[in-house]
C-alpha cells in the first residue's frame, strides 16, 4: 500500500508545502516566499508571520496538487532545525495542528539530513558524503545506512 507524507519546511524566508509518496514520487511542492522591503533583509518574527498566514492556503494547493485529501496522508513531517526560530515555529506548530487534527504522525526532521535524502532519492547514491552550505550553516556531512 502506497503512503503519502506531508512535509512543511519553513526554516528561513521560504514556507512550503510537499507531498511525497512511499515510492518516493514527489506529488507536489508548493512555496510562498516572503520578500522583505529593499534593502532589509528579512528578520525572524516578520518571516513567521508571513508562514502562519500563507501555511493553510499553500497546504490546500500542495494536497489539490497531489490529488489527494487529508485522510490520505500517512504522517505529517517538519523541519525541527537548524533555521531561524520564528520561521521554525511557525511551520513546527502548523505540522502539530494538522497531526493532531488528522489523528496522524508527526515527524520532526533535520533540515541538513532532509537535504542529504533529497540528493539520495535523486542520485541513488548509497553512502553520500555532503558538503552542505547554507547561511550561517556549513558543515560536513558524511552517514552509513545501515542495512538489516
Amino acid at each position: 500500500m502506497v503512503q503519502y507524507i506531508l512535509g512543511i519546511e519553513g526554516s528561513a524566508n521560504k514556507l512550503g508545502v510537499g507531498i511525497i509518496s512511499s515510492n518516493g514520487d514527489v506529488l507536489s511542492n508548493v512555496r510562498d516566499t516572503f520578500i522583505s522591503p529593499p534593502g532589509q533583509g528579512f528578520l525572524p518574527n516578520e518571516t513567521a508571520a508571513h508562514h502562519r498566514k500563507v501555511v493553510l492556503q499553500v497546504t490546500q494547493q500542495a494536497l489539490e496538487q497531489a490529488g489527494l485529501k487529508p485522510c490520505q496522508i500517512t504522517a505529517i513531517a517538519f523541519t525541527k532545525g537548524p533555521g531561524m526560530g520564528g520561521p521554525l515555529l511557525a511551520g513546527a506548530m502548523a505540522a502539530r495542528t494538522f497531526a493532531l487534527l488528522w489523528h496522524i504522525p508527526l515527524i520532526g526532521v533535520n533540515h541538513c539530513i532532509a537535504h542529504i535524502e533529497m540528493g539520495r532519492l535523486v542520485t541513488q547514491a548509497a553512502d553520500p558524503v555532503v558538503l552542505y552550505v547554507s547561511g550561517g550553516n556549513t558543515q560536513v556531512i558524511a552517514y552509513v545506512l545501515l542495512h538489516f
